[in-house]
């Protein structure tokens, strides 16, 4: 059974653990989730697809991430969750933090903050193995591509972190 710490309105740990999605916070607590949007050095980022079999928003198109475990960071989350799910590495590479934010949403028990990360890594398509239980597949986008992709209500968390792709 996964873990998660959880966090004050400040995003501060409490001290005190819930079971992945096995308990309602209160309103006042929060958990942590990672966004990390990897890109080549020519400018098209590494999107993937998500399964049929998910709950919430089968087929649609996303960047890695996932929850932070109990006791980890947000940085040792993105490079698990990168690994896990595209099979690249990106410890160690250019950039690395871009921003916090958050989302409340009262009475639903769902409160959270989200670290987003962007990596520059210079990789080949034969380079990432898609976690088969999450992905679909994945494809290189172009920053147009994916917004066509938001505009058409399939890309995930697209309004959240839309500044990310905006570097290129």
């Amino acid at each position: 059974m996964e873990y998660w710490d959880i966090y004050d309105k400040n995003k501060q740990r409490t001290g005190r653990t819930m079971k992945r999605n096995d308990w309602c916070p209160k309103d006042d607590e929060y958990h942590l989730t990672v966004l990390v949007v990897v890109c080549r050095p020519d400018g098209k980022f590494l999107i993937t697809q998500r399964v049929m079999t998910k709950h919430w928003a089968p087929g649609w198109w996303e960047v890695s991430g996932g929850g932070v475990r109990a006791g980890e960071e947000s940085l040792e989350a993105v490079i698990r969750e990168v690994k896990e799910e595209t099979g690249l590495d990106v410890s160690g590479c250019e950039n690395g933090y871009q921003f916090t934010y958050h989302r409340e949403n009262p009475g639903e028990g769902d409160n959270y903050f989200v670290d987003v990360y962007r990596f520059v890594l210079d990789f080949d398509e034969s380079d990432v193995t898609p976690q088969e239980e999450e992905t679909l597949g994945f494809k290189l986008a172009t920053h147009e591509e994916i917004k066509a992709l938001a505009d058409q209500g399939i890309f995930l968390h697209y309004a959240s972190i839309k500044q990310v792709f905006e570097i290129y």
